[in-house]
């Protein structure tokens, strides 16, 4: 049985980067691009237009940037998966858009792959940040919150150690860009189990979406090969 293309929307002001974007793209033959937009509105229209399984939205445009274009499609209740695009100072972007709901983030000056890597991963249904997302993100966190670096590491520590030992093993796989299937082949048990243990995580840490989950775990250490001690088990 042949699988469908992943459908793709690509959204940047800049003709170039666009054409970057969609030589890459075209690497991968289960990847359709099947539009293209200038600015956050376009891309707006384009996305109620074609329902495409992934948007990827450079984070700054004219007119309406990406954090606007996600927020709107959100609202219109499109299961269209956000993918932002970034560069380096853009942090305080970063942080509207994930509270804005969007499902990843790759800086631009990223390796290929990882454009591949996070198109599939929000098509999944799954968060994605490159590690130089999160690794700038949680800096960012880390010198401007309050208390300091080592206190938002202690206040996301303790967070995440008042989930069961099963919740933090799920959000472990979440901050490491696996989708919910992904993740019950990988603890062995069944998918609307994830969805639930998901929906626990989401609440217990006060969080709205995967990708702000993943930015907590990563902010706590808690990633594949670290763990975080303390809390209930199931």
């Amino acid at each position: 049985m042949t699988t469908a293309p992943i459908r793709v929307l690509l959204a940047d002001d800049e003709p170039m980067i666009r054409a970057g974007l969609r030589a890459v793209l075209a690497t991968d033959p289960g990847i359709e691009i099947v539009a293209e937009a200038g600015d956050g509105r376009e891309a707006v229209e384009l996305v109620r237009r074609h329902r495409p399984d992934v948007a990827v939205l450079d984070i700054r445009m004219p007119g309406a940037d990406g954090i606007t274009a996600a927020a709107e499609i959100r609202r219109s209740g499109l299961a269209t998966g956000v993918l932002m695009l970034t560069t380096f100072g853009e942090d305080d972007y970063i942080l509207r858009a994930l509270s804005g709901g969007a499902n990843g983030f790759l800086i631009k000056s990223g390796e290929p792959e990882e454009l591949l890597a996070g198109v599939h991963a929000v098509a999944g249904g799954a968060a994605y940040l490159s590690p130089k997302v999160a690794a700038r993100v949680v800096a960012h966190l880390a010198a401007t919150g309050a208390g300091g670096p080592a206190g938002r590491r202690a206040g996301a520590r303790e967070q995440v150690a008042a989930l069961t030992t099963r919740e933090r093993d799920v959000l472990t796989l979440i901050a490491a860009g696996l989708s919910n299937g992904q993740i019950a082949r990988r603890l062995g048990v069944v998918e609307g189990t994830v969805k639930a243990h998901v929906s626990s995580i989401l609440a217990r840490l006060g969080v709205t979406n995967r990708a702000a989950a993943a930015v907590l775990a990563h902010e706590a250490g808690l990633t594949l090969g670290a763990t975080c001690a303390g809390g209930p088990r199931d």
